[in-house]
């Protein structure tokens, strides 16, 4: 027998093991470092809530054994905690497209100025605590995403039809860097505006022109779907259904805008004599308004419902006109949406058909009789089926001597008024990007703290398993790591600390999966840490948690 070739592997192995031995060592002296997270938000609980005994461990499913750093020592041991209560509050702002008042600022950007505009806009809601983004996607029969049913909007690209250059889907992109920020995104659409003003020509790619049995022209060269007109129900609720469908949205969101304003047609009544006239031909036994009303409110009902047979997550809210009659409440003067849109906004959140209600509350506290927060009361009292009661402010020009003062005040008062479901929207954006003064007053009063968004306990949603977490002991700190088994279905995670007596936690975005805890904090050591998940109707998952003493 030849023993050289034996020699020669046994050689070989024995080099091979010392250069692996050699990898090991390396990445264990790597993992063995100190590891930073990025700088994240600190909120401490209001109440001291002492960890438990390690007994009480016995009422956890044990954890998986983790295997140390690098001869450290790893932390392993349950504990059932009273945890502090985490902040939550609905903070939206609408960001409108149409006649480009907030985005894009210019119809002839390219891509990527469009892509750092929309950057820098998520970046500001989201270093100003805001937490949803209502975005408007369809102005006026067209899209500022690719859509099968409508034409590019002229507002994107400054030619109706024309998709943008280079090619890229702004919905999409929108929707993925809100998410990365750990904000919601709600798509807003005008479901009855065929063409705006200010959209450019009517070209042969607009709706008015493929389907003119479908619209109408008002005097102020705005041109409206017909309500009544069952193709114009159809196709509007096959826009709404299309982009449920394709993207990974939050929410739906519609404006004030049902039949038009007096105003939008010179004072004139709406033109629909041909369906009205069809209407009563087939027997119909309504009057004009009742039955426009009625129009509006079957489509109403149709897309809370279709919304919900398909994404039961995906929520659909409504910003009607803040008045709903004059003298609801009493003492309160203004136009009426029943009379004059033919929007019976009472009956739609009287019927629960949404599932929050933002009307435009537009008016300053003061005058008390037709203020604010009397109509805000209003609208509560008809909130019959508990649903969100987010008010819109006007946080661009509401009349006050001091606006951003104002704005804090009313943001005040919806948390007295609703405290079991806080929120508000701001119109717009603008009101905030363009006054450094009302980002202060806002970011330093009411908004210090980030916030969850309320639950929405009549959607169903299957429960979050609890993450697991896997806590590290370092030479001065603790570094935890927790993963998820349904890592899709996390949005948001809430990451715990106790130092001393006292709860601390930080709302993180959900790419956020480890961070590294001081061991000692203003002269009190780390004595807990614990995490849990939160799912995209902000639900929250039993938590983890785990001693470090």
């Amino acid at each position: 027998m030849n023993l050289k070739p034996i020699k020669s592997i046994t050689v070989l192995a024995f080099l091979f093991s010392i250069v692996l031995f050699s990898c090991a060592s390396r990445k264990n002296k790597k993992s063995a470092k100190e590891l930073k997270s990025p700088a994240v938000e600190v909120v401490k609980a209001d109440t001291v809530s002492p960890v438990l005994p390690a007994t009480v461990a016995a009422t956890v499913p044990p954890a998986t054994k983790p295997v140390p750093a690098a001869g450290k020592e790893a932390v392993d041991v349950p504990l059932r905690v009273n945890l502090p209560v985490v902040n939550r509050e609905f903070r939206g702002a609408w960001v409108a497209t149409v006649a480009n008042i907030n985005w894009p600022t210019k119809n002839n950007y390219a891509t990527e100025s469009q892509k750092r505009e929309a950057i820098q806009l998520l970046d500001f809601l989201k270093d100003n605590h805001f937490n949803a983004v209502i975005f408007q996607v369809r102005p006026s029969a067209d899209a500022l995403y690719d859509s099968p049913h409508e034409p590019w909007s002229y507002f994107l690209t400054g030619v109706t039809g024309k998709r943008p250059s280079p090619y890229y889907d702004p919905l999409e992109f929108w929707v993925e860097e809100a998410h990365k920020r750990g904000m919601e995104l709600h798509v807003w659409l005008n479901p009855y505006r065929a063409h705006h003003s200010a959209g450019g020509a009517v070209t042969s790619e607009s709706m008015v022109r493929k389907a003119p049995e479908m619209t109408v022209r008002l005097k102020n060269g705005m041109y409206w779907f017909d309500p009544a007109n069952p193709k114009t129900q159809d196709h509007a609720a096959n826009v709404v259904l299309d982009i449920v469908k394709r993207y990974n949205i939050d929410g739906v969101h519609f404006d004030d805008y049902f039949y038009p304003y007096a105003s939008y047609n010179g004072g004139a009544d709406f033109p629909d004599d041909v369906s009205w006239n069809a209407y009563r031909r087939a027997g119909g036994t309504l009057s004009r308004a009742d039955w426009r009303r009625d129009n509006v409110n079957r489509f109403v009902e149709r897309i809370y419902r279709s919304i919900k047979a398909e994404k039961n997550h995906v929520k659909f809210g409504i910003s009607p006109f803040g008045i709903w009659k004059p003298g609801y409440p009493a003492g309160v003067t203004g136009s009426s949406q029943y009379d004059e849109l033919y929007a019976d906004a009472k009956l739609w959140l009287n019927k629960g058909w949404v599932d929050y209600f933002a009307p435009q509350l537009y008016w300053p506290i003061e005058p008390a009789r037709q203020s604010f927060t009397a109509l805000l009361q209003w609208w509560e009292s008809e909130n019959t089926q508990q649903r969100h009661l987010w008010p819109g402010l006007n946080t661009v020009e509401v009349r006050s001597p001091n606006r951003p003062q104002e704005i804090v005040r009313q943001i005040e008062a919806t948390r007295q008024l609703i405290p079991k479901s806080v929120g508000a929207i701001h119109w717009s954006i603008a009101g905030l990007t363009k006054s450094p003064a009302m980002v202060h007053a806002i970011k330093s009063g009411p908004y210090q703290q980030k916030a969850l968004v309320p639950r929405s306990p009549w959607l169903k949603a299957n429960p979050l398993l609890a993450p697991t977490l896997l806590l590290t002991k370092q030479t001065s700190s603790v570094f935890a790591k927790w993963l998820h088994k349904q890592p899709d279905e996390v949005f948001q995670w809430v990451a715990y600390a106790q130092y001393g007596e006292t709860w601390e936690y930080e709302i993180l975005d959900r790419d956020q999966t480890e961070k590294s805890f001081p061991k000692e904090k203003n002269g009190q050591k780390l004595r807990a840490v614990a995490v849990r998940a939160i799912d995209r109707l902000s639900n929250e998952s039993d938590y983890i948690a785990k001693s470090v003493i």
